[in-house]
């Protein structure tokens, strides 16, 4: 085997930083190399993701593409990394939106190239690393590491309140992270004294034996850190400060990719951990999140500014993933895997076209447009495709998910979920069609008859993203296959929930005990 293929995970990860690396040697002044070489190391870790995704054997719940090394041998810490069906589409979704933003801000960002571009390739090791992490104090180190490259895209290349937006959000998550530090050295050290032995690694952690008030204090701590990042009600205030202050790209990949660590978190880490405390806090986290839709969408229909309507839509739209994960049934997750990617791809695709004619005019205002189908015909095109996917139109990406997620919440002894996350969807229809009307239709003024339309490097950013909503609508087994059978095998019984590792390639890889596993031998993709 090639050097490749026995750590292409590792390739995957550090591929930005190396490119963050070369960008920072290059000379400040040199703009379009410092732009294209983003581009390339970007585009590059996009390629070796689509190739993960080719091999990736959907038909397995097991982990693959394993790496196992020591890293802190005497404490049992490991450069243990793996995808299943829960994390690979996310991967390829953070692989494929970064250089869809690197592409974005060549117009956008004409101060501190070097510095923006360094920051952005950076967090994408960071998001990368978080995903594939299965040690739980790896997983710890990116998911903190995330927070800095963040910090300095809103607070560098922000709003003129961009400083107070990327303090917010500094002190909401990291506050929030502290209470599962503590928990993370508390099963750490729990594991001792049940095996003998020191071991961050998740697949052992899974064998714990924690009592029902243990489980729940140590599920409350991750619980916390998990829902300020998605953010899940009431713990959202950060947000739309964080989305409207940042620049496009920081808010694409805000939206995109760093609100589904939270999701992620309570599926890879919080909920397997704890079964117990997961159902005992179900019916709480389920009112949470049909509070957040409801509010979400609420707040939503009476914003002005563009940008602070697509943010509280996340909200709305990020309580459907928390309302499917929480009903703990295949379904549920299903829905909620689909409608993280979804979530990415049209909401990510609005905050992109939201910065298309922020370049242009300077305000996002949405009483400052108007009439912009007649001067601007190829956006209008693109805005609907987004809008439209964003609200669920059955064909487009965001139908498949929600549809998961309240057709599993029906079969809850309580359909009160159902009725009161329905009206999300409503109340989201209305916000934005009357968005797209406001800013597409009605009188073109003065100010926006001269705006040229949508450029050849906008479409080209634009159009692969369009392009992927109209895709998972149109064809959503393609995406389905690949994360169902590692959702039966996450809901069928949390309480005996063990991990598995592949142990050879090929059409039907054999499979092995990972916890047994892992430490000592580095099963081969």
């Amino acid at each position: 085997m090639t050097f490749l293929s026995q750590n292409l995970l590792t390739v995957l990860v550090f591929l930005p930083a190396v490119g963050a690396l070369a960008l920072a040697l290059m000379p400040s002044e040199e703009k379009p190399l410092l732009r294209w070489s983003a581009v390339a190391f970007s585009g590059l870790a996009f390629v070796l993701s689509l190739g993960l995704l080719n091999e990736f054997h959907g038909s397995f719940p097991s982990l693959q593409f394993v790496e196992s090394r020591p890293w802190i041998a005497e404490w049992g810490i490991t450069w243990f990394v793996g995808v299943d069906g829960l994390s690979i589409l996310l991967v390829v979704l953070t692989a494929f939106l970064t250089p869809v933003v690197a592409l974005s801000a060549f117009s956008a960002v004409e101060e501190g190239v070097k510095g923006y571009y360094v920051s952005l390739l950076m967090l994408e090791t960071a998001m990368l690393g978080a995903l594939v992490a299965l040690d739980i104090f790896l997983f710890y180190v990116f998911w903190e590491l995330m927070l800095i490259p963040m910090f300095f895209l809103i607070g560098v290349w922000g709003g003129p309140r961009r400083i107070y937006a990327a303090v917010k959000f500094m002190l909401f998550t990291l506050v929030g992270s502290l209470p599962m530090l503590v928990a993370v050295l508390y099963i750490y050290f729990a594991h001792k004294a049940q095996a003998g032995s020191y071991s961050a690694a998740l697949p052992d952690l899974l064998t714990l034996k924690l009592s029902p008030t243990e489980q729940l204090w140590l599920f409350a701590a991750f619980a916390l850190a998990f829902a300020v990042k998605v953010p899940l009600f009431p713990l959202h205030t950060w947000l739309p400060d964080a989305h409207v202050e940042a620049p496009t790209g920081g808010s694409v990949i805000l939206a995109g990719v760093l609100l589904k660590m939270g999701t992620y978190g309570f599926v890879r880490f919080a909920v397997p951990l704890f079964p117990g405390a997961a159902r005992e806090a179900a019916p709480v986290m389920l009112t949470l999140a049909v509070i957040g839709i409801v509010y979400g969408a609420l707040v939503s229909l009476v914003q002005t500014d563009i940008k602070k309507l697509v943010a509280y839509s996340s909200v709305s739209h990020l309580g459907y993933v928390m309302l499917g994960i929480f009903t703990l049934e295949v379904a549920g997750l299903q829905g909620a895997l689909y409608g993280m990617i979804s979530h990415g791809l049209t909401t990510g695709a609005l905050f992109l076209l939201i910065g298309v004619i922020y370049e242009r005019r300077h305000t996002r205002q949405i009483d400052e447009f108007g009439g912009l189908a007649r001067q601007m015909p190829v956006y209008a095109v693109l805005l609907m495709f987004a809008t439209l996917g964003s609200v669920g139109l059955p064909g487009l990406s965001g139908f498949v998910g929600e549809f998961l997620v309240l057709l599993s919440a029906f079969s809850l002894s309580s359909k009160v979920y159902v009725v009161l996350a329905s009206t999300g969807l409503v109340f989201g229809a209305l916000y934005m069609l009357w968005l797209v009307h406001k800013v597409l239709w009605g009188p073109l003024g003065p100010k926006n008859q001269k705006l040229p339309d949508v450029s050849a490097r906008e479409i080209a950013y634009l159009a692969p993203v369009i392009v992927m909503i109209v895709w998972m609508g149109v064809f959503p087994n393609t995406w389905m296959n690949t994360m169902r059978a590692s959702a039966e095998h996450w809901a069928r019984d949390l309480d005996h929930y063990r991990l598995t590792v592949t142990a050879r390639p090929g059409p039907a890889p054999a499979l092995l005990t990972a916890q047994s596993e892992h430490a000592s031998h580095r099963p081969a993709r």
